[in-house]
């Protein structure tokens, strides 16, 4: 038998379009729920258009709610088409354009078609006035927010617990808390949302005692709690460090087997975090199903705040493992991260990252790299991303000023002031910190009193312990020592141990031996068990020729039991932290020592000579000189020249104030290997090159 073969078809298959099967006589159902896309909708608008009934106000209505709201954001411009065709639009359609353009990110056309509503006498419902405060909380438009409040007492609904739960939402969003708490107290009856919003508005405006005695004033009245609610008060706790609170709410999600809520677990890992319990949070965060971005990002913060910096980077690093985006608050806890530790490769990497996603450069963000940049010793590139910063704030100022002070550039932060102060920013207490350190860096003894004294008298603001510190640091660094003993005894608050422990390192800068003892001796009735204070007495004696009493305080050190902090320093390598710790003792570290040996000696042969002073006070004779070789920042220093490329810039972070043997030896380093080695110590940045350093020998 033949097979029969089919002639092939003389024409294509045409593809399926999507038809109307019969028009229901309320096409509400078909537009609200069948319209899918805009073709979908434009079909049902076609058929309204051809048979007038685009004339019912309700289908039209309909029609207008499905393009401004239920199709993507796209649509918006099509929305706006069908809503101008309307005949006095009634009150529904404007408020689902206001919603519309409130929830796709265009409050101000929200807030427009709010005053048109008011030139044509449209009247206004409930769902008009919550839309409306939604796009002024978007805006923070607090006056405008006030005059719509006038409206909503003019109109009646002053007593409408929807429009008042919006209104405090608003003004708590806006920073008028009291407001919005006069608003929450005023209201005739209080749901869950009200509670919420009241919560909600004292957490984000930082008024976390404010937001615990609330719960605690909730749960007196018997008032039933949310996850949402939880949510507020765990934030509080962390901030206030409330671990008691905390672990109260922990037991009341184990006990309501809540446990499978991530934004809920996510708080206690926050809160847990925030108040130094950090491994608890870990633990938590280890059980969560599913972790998402906010979850990874509270866990990193914890660390970064805990200062386990090392540890949220690796946390960083098996985020990234695991596929999931950073988003803005991952971004500044990691930068914060390498911001302390120094660690300016991976720093950059976050940098590059950030382009690459074309991730929004914020305040937030943007301050973030300033800080991280500027902590890294990266002065020009601290300024250029202050300089493409779409929006800066006093914050943004003043992380640049202080960052310019603490790498030694003080005329240069003192023109940045200048500019903040043309574009109309006001300072802030912390911008006067930055100012009175780049004084006190160049020697600007006369411009750092102006300052000063212009704080109360132009800001008013009242200066506090650090002002008075960089005060007393400008004196002292200017050889006004007597000057800054009588400034001291003046001062209107009590002294503390840091302002003591500043005139005392002016007294070893300029060997008063006098006042040295004096200030040791108000230390020591406040810190009796600082080691710092006796080292630095102890360098003034042996400074000013006095061996013997410089012995005798070591050895009064050593009596009492105060053991010097061991000296630690960190230098990151091909995105890798290295640490190292004063004479540590560790099967790697020969190839350091062999390479250290090899540093001091060439250091000896361009006329280094070691300062057994700044040497351990355990340590024999004979290895005191071994024993300053072995200090960490020179550990770190020799590693680096081993494992970088001739004439690549080393970077160390230390955890202590340099000796003066380890400055020494680093300018001595810098130019005969001629290498520019820069050292952030506990005090300030030292930029070493070609055998000089940034702070003048003074630091």
């Amino acid at each position: 038998m033949m097979a029969t073969t089919l002639p092939p078809f003389p024409y294509k298959i045409p593809t399926p379009v999507t038809t109307i099967p019969q028009f229901p006589e309320n096409p509400k159902t078909l537009i609200l729920k069948q319209c899918k896309t805009i073709k979908d909708l434009n079909q049902v608008h076609a058929h309204l258009l051809k048979t007038r009934r685009h004339l019912d106000p309700t289908v039209i209505e309909n029609l207008l709610e499905s393009a401004a709201l239920l199709l993507p954001a796209t649509t918006m411009d099509y929305a706006l088409s069908i809503f101008d065709k309307i005949e006095d639009p009634d009150s529904s359609a404007y408020n689902t354009m206001i919603r519309a353009f409130t929830a796709k990110q265009v409050p101000q056309k929200a807030l427009t078609l709010f005053k048109q509503m008011l030139e044509n006498a449209v009247p206004f419902n409930e769902f008009t006035f919550a839309c409306t405060l939604k796009a002024c909380s978007r805006l923070r438009w607090r006056k405008e927010g006030k005059q719509i409040h006038a409206q909503i007492v003019k109109c009646g609904f002053g007593s409408n617990c929807l429009v008042l739960n919006t209104l405090i939402h608003v003004y708590a969003n806006c920073g008028e808390v009291k407001i919005a708490r006069k608003v929450f107290d005023q209201m005739p009856k209080r749901d869950i949302f009200a509670w919420n919003c009241m919560l909600s508005g004292y957490a984000k405006s930082g008024y976390y005692e404010d937001v615990v005695k609330l719960f605690y004033e909730m749960r007196e009245l018997g008032v039933g709690f949310n996850d949402i609610t939880l949510v507020s008060v765990l934030a509080a706790c962390g901030r206030l460090a409330d671990i008691e609170l905390g672990e109260w709410i922990a037991g009341y999600i184990r006990a309501n087997v809540l446990e499978e809520n991530k934004k809920l677990v996510t708080a206690l890992v926050d809160m847990y975090a925030k108040c130094a319990e950090v491994d608890k949070a870990q633990s938590l965060f280890d059980q969560m199903d599913g972790k998402d971005v906010v979850a990874w990002s509270a866990m990193i913060s914890g660390y970064n705040q805990a200062g386990r910096c090392k540890e949220a980077l690796v946390l960083f690093s098996k985020m990234q493992k695991a596929n999931l985006e950073p988003n803005e608050v991952t971004m500044v806890s990691v930068l914060s991260s390498c911001a302390v530790l120094g660690a300016l490769e991976t720093g950059k990497w976050v940098h590059l990252y950030i382009k690459k996603k074309r991730m929004k450069l914020t305040v937030t963000l943007g301050t973030a790299l300033i800080d991280f940049y500027a902590k890294c010793g990266v002065v020009d590139s601290a300024i250029e991303v202050f300089q493409v910063m779409p929006l800066k704030n006093v914050y943004s100022w003043t992380a640049l000023i202080q960052g310019l002070a603490n790498n030694g550039h003080g005329k240069r932060a003192l023109e940045f002031y200048r500019l903040m102060r043309e574009k109309n920013v006001e300072p802030n207490d912390v911008t006067f910190i930055g100012l009175l350190s780049a004084c006190s860096h160049v020697g600007l003894v006369d411009e750092g009193r102006e300052f000063f004294d212009s704080m109360s008298k132009e800001f008013g603001i009242e200066p506090r312990m650090e002002h008075y510190g960089c005060m007393v640091d400008i004196l002292g660094r200017a050889a006004l020592i007597e000057e800054a003993y009588q400034f001291i005894k003046e001062m209107p608050i009590q002294p503390n141990a840091v302002i003591w422990r500043t005139l005392l390192a002016s007294c070893r800068a300029h060997i008063n031996v006098e006042i040295g003892k004096e200030v040791v001796e108000h230390l020591v009735s406040l810190e009796p068990m600082h080691c710092g204070d006796y080292i630095l007495l102890s360098n003034i004696y042996a400074l000013a020729g006095g061996w013997e009493d410089a012995i005798r305080t070591r050895t009064q050190m050593k009596e009492k039991g105060i053991k010097k902090t061991p000296g630690c320093s960190w230098i990151e390598l091909d995105g890798e932290i290295y640490e190292f710790l004063a004479e540590e003792k560790a099967y790697r570290m020969k190839e350091v020592y062999s390479a250290t040996e090899d540093m001091m000696e060439r250091i000896k042969s361009a006329g280094y000579v070691p300062n057994i002073a700044d040497a351990r006070l355990d340590a024999e004779k004979d290895d005191k000189e071994t024993a300053v070789s072995h200090h960490s920042e020179k550990l770190a220093i020799a590693f680096g020249l081993i494992k970088t490329p001739p004439g690549t810039t080393i970077r160390i972070s230390k955890n202590l104030r340099v000796c003066t043997d380890c400055h020494n030896a680093t300018k001595i380093i810098s130019k005969v290997y001629n290498r520019e080695i820069i050292v952030r110590d506990r005090n300030r940045f030292h930029h070493f090159k070609e055998g000089s350093c940034s702070c003048n020998d003074y630091w």
